[in-house]
């Protein structure tokens, strides 16, 4: 298998990680459990499986969110954790330009430029999380306090309640 960004990443940081495959259907759309589906296919722990999303505030400034595939981003809390008034997902063919990645790949490490990143806490409580290693149909498994040294991510409360 070829290395992705984020792995390269990875092994320079000498962080431990384990690569998963599975089919690519080609539906990656958030509001269509493309995440759920990922875990499902890895038979893997949706809890633990977590998305990339990229959003943008009112000022142009771009950050990376991942939550679990069990949960929708509360944007409160999102413009909350970024200090931004307005925030918004980057669209899908902005995404590629942005951040070297595709929707359905878009992994929170290796992007283009580093983003002030933030992951749900609730990756915590999890041995492994699952995040996309970079391109369609591969994963990476590795300890949550390992993708938070990665990426200098700040682990904070996301959830949509309800």
């Amino acid at each position: 298998m070829k290395k992705t960004n984020a792995m390269r990443i990875l092994d320079g940081l000498k962080i431990k990680y384990e690569t998963l495959s599975y089919d690519d259907d080609g539906e990656h759309e958030l509001s269509r459990g493309a995440a759920t589906k990922t875990a499902e296919k890895l038979g893997i722990n949706p809890a633990a499986c977590f998305k990339t999303i990229v959003m943008r505030s009112e000022t142009k400034q771009v950050f990376v969110f991942c939550q679990s595939a069990l949960h929708e981003i509360n944007l409160k809390k999102a413009r909350n954790a970024c200090g931004a008034k307005e925030i918004n997902p980057v669209k899908p063919d902005e995404l590629l330009a942005l951040t070297g990645y595709i929707r359905g790949g878009c992994s929170p490490l290796g992007m283009k430029k580093k983003f002030p990143t933030f992951i749900d806490e609730s990756a915590l409580s999890h041995e492994k999380i699952y995040v996309s290693a970079g391109m369609r149909g591969e994963q990476i498994a590795l300890a949550p306090a390992d993708l938070i040294k990665a990426t200098e991510a700040e682990a904070v409360d996301l959830i949509l309640e309800g």
